[in-house]
């Protein structure tokens, strides 16, 4: 526990806290935002300026016996954390909502009967078609394309 030596300033009848001994306070870089460590009884003894650290932007780790048992962050990183999942929520509902809408267009329901009507030589057909399709539109080196090329040309067999 580092021992605080009591000063009192004379001019302003308040007491100044000076260490004795450096404290173990580690600082990381983290994507750009500060982190800094302290230990349980180091967070105890000075909690308020590891609060002011936190309301700043820092995020600040509590550890015991060496090993990080809490974490003090401000409340807009609190919140910003909180909102994370509700933006994914809400990008993957509107991505569900675009691909049903075009499911439930009228050409998309005319290719679900042709399909449905369709017989094994035309279903082969298709399927090496859109293998095709697929093939040539995703790769991105040689290596994928010739891949794609052997894949398109085994289905056409099986076709």
């Amino acid at each position: 526990m580092a021992k605080m030596a009591f000063v009192k300033n004379h001019d302003t009848a308040e007491k100044i806290f000076t260490p004795q001994r450096q404290r173990n306070v580690s600082r990381h870089e983290n994507r750009g935002a500060t982190k800094v460590s302290y230990t349980a009884t180091e967070a105890k003894n000075e909690f308020g300026r590891l609060l002011e650290q936190a309301i700043q932007g820092t995020t600040v780790l509590i550890t015991k016996h060496d090993s990080p048992r809490a974490v003090l962050i401000s409340i807009d990183h609190f919140q910003t954390l909180q909102e994370a999942p509700q933006a994914k929520l809400n990008t993957l509902t509107e991505q569900f909502d675009t691909l049903l809408e075009r499911m439930q267009s009228p050409k998309a329901r005319r290719g679900m009967a042709a399909a449905f009507r369709a017989d094994n030589k035309q279903l082969g057909k298709a399927a090496v078609a859109a293998a095709r399709k697929r093939a040539m539109a995703s790769p991105s080196n040689a290596a994928d394309k010739k891949l794609a090329k052997s894949v398109v040309a085994t289905a056409r067999k099986r076709a």
